[in-house]
């Protein structure tokens, strides 16, 4: 793990060099490896969406999403979450959601992403799984030669769907499994939604060659997640929030190196956490857990992983060299070939050293 407290100076402080910090995040290459296909749509595509669909309640004026955009807790963001799903209605827009996904990736410096995508949520309204495989992989073929943004896909189970949804979701995976299918995850609320009984479906993906990435403990306690890790065998947690009140569970992902997969606006959003300057990543990494930052749903939640990069930067008080050794995380912990992972994290060296 890439020791993100080297080099640790004030935020202010890190700001007053080089043309500041933010400007060094904006051009830092990096990796993102938790984020939301449907969740990623800009408020211009969203609104676009809504306007060829004008049966949704989602607004078609792209500045009323911001205050559409405003949750009241966790369920009230899975209800307007699954609305702009509902907005995904043909393989037509598949791809196009997906394309501009990576666009703005593109504008962000992402060179690598992995997209956790819901194929339920699209093959039960009726798109054919074999048109959505083709919508996402002729987007994710474009993106690759047009912007130079790598993109794989998670299948995660949308968990509020209940077991059904698993079994479509591991057949779509392993029956139709498209080129850039990495991992297998699960999603959606956790409270009443037990990890254990989703065993089978992660056992067989697993088996597939799958990797294990459930999200875990963001609005419920430390047991979600050891659940996650003993039931799901998961390699890396989304969120993980709730790790913190377990110092056993701590010291378990720090000597076993499941990375966290945190994403701290976000948590805000939904209200998994009250504020900003309360939220644990700072005891996540003192506890010498792997860390990794990112942005969730980001349009949704008013930022994207520029700005994810900078509130870490300052709830851990890092100069560049530091988010730089942040960003590494991402790429030493993804599912990236190992030439692949060689390459960005020597971009990365290469644009910090340039920058010092």
């Amino acid at each position: 793990m890439p020791d993100i407290a080297t080099g640790q100076a004030t935020l202010s402080e890190a700001s007053g060099a080089g043309g500041g910090l933010d400007a060094f995040i904006a051009g830092l290459p990096k990796a993102e490896l938790h984020v939301h296909h449907v969740g990623s749509a800009s408020p211009r595509i969203v609104a676009e969406l809504a306007a060829r669909h004008p049966d949704s309640a989602v607004p078609t004026d792209p500045a009323a999403l911001a205050d559409y955009f405003s949750f009241r807790d966790f369920a009230h963001f899975i209800q307007v979450y699954l609305s702009v799903v509902d907005l995904i209605r043909d393989a037509e827009d598949v791809r196009l959601l997906t394309f501009e996904v990576a666009r703005d990736m593109a504008r962000q410096n992402i060179r690598y992403a992995e997209l956790t995508v819901t194929p339920y949520s699209s093959t039960r309204r009726g798109i054919p799984g074999e048109a959505f495989m083709a919508a996402i992989e002729d987007a994710r073929k474009a993106a690759e030669s047009e912007l130079g943004v790598i993109l794989r896909w998670c299948f995660d189970i949308p968990g509020e769907a209940g077991l059904p949804s698993a079994a479509e979701t591991e057949r779509l995976a392993l029956d139709l499994r498209p080129e850039g299918l990495v991992s297998f995850g699960l999603g959606g609320p956790e409270i009443g939604v037990p990890r254990p009984q989703f065993k089978p479906y992660f056992d067989r993906a697993r088996a597939a060659g799958l990797h294990s990435v459930p999200h875990a403990g963001e609005t419920t306690g430390p047991q979600t997640i050891w659940d996650a890790i003993n039931e799901l065998g998961a390699e890396r947690i989304g969120h993980g929030t709730s790790a913190v009140q377990d110092p056993l569970l701590l010291a378990y992902l720090a000597e076993h190196r499941v990375p966290l997969e945190v994403c701290p606006t976000s948590n805000v959003a939904t209200r998994a956490v009250p504020s900003l300057d309360e939220h644990p990543i700072r005891a996540m990494v003192d506890a010498g857990v792997l860390v990794t930052v990112n942005s969730d749903d980001p349009p949704m939640f008013g930022t994207d992983l520029n700005r994810e990069y900078a509130v870490a930067a300052r709830l851990l008080e890092l100069d560049p060299a530091g988010v730089a050794a942040l960003a590494k995380n991402a790429v030493e912990v993804s599912f990236l070939d190992p030439a692949g992972k060689r390459a960005l994290a020597a971009e990365i060296d290469a644009y910090t050293a340039a920058w010092g």
